[in-house]
């Protein structure tokens, strides 16, 4: 799982590729809509949807002459139920720490 989580997160790391992402949500889209946004070349394009591909975050199937990306959304499962992980803990709220601490730790020098 370790490989995958690495291979998904490198692959999130790059902002054009979150962009792509973004723009698949929406519908399967042929690889010359994909670029048709961005400011640079279709063969960099096509390099951001081979880093999604390999790591699963979407698919790419030709369709008569046209290849088109379609995005695989239960690929992020695992980074997803990683990260949730993290929301775990509740925020710590330091003004009712320090409350706590105060009450608990009263200081001989206070006035």
């Amino acid at each position: 799982m370790s490989q995958s989580l690495d291979t998904t997160f490198a692959a999130l790391a790059d902002p054009t590729r979150r962009a792509i992402l973004a723009m698949l949500l929406e519908d399967d889209m042929a690889v010359t809509d994909v670029a048709e946004p961005f400011e640079m070349s279709l063969a960099a394009i096509s390099k951001h949807l081979g880093v999604l591909t390999a790591a699963g975050l979407i698919t790419q199937e030709k369709r008569g002459r046209v290849k088109w990306c379609k995005l695989e959304p239960d690929a992020m499962r695992a980074a997803s139920v990683w990260m949730q992980g993290f929301g775990l803990f509740e925020p710590v709220n330091l003004d009712a720490f320090e409350r706590f601490l105060k009450s608990e730790f009263p200081r001989d020098d206070a006035p």
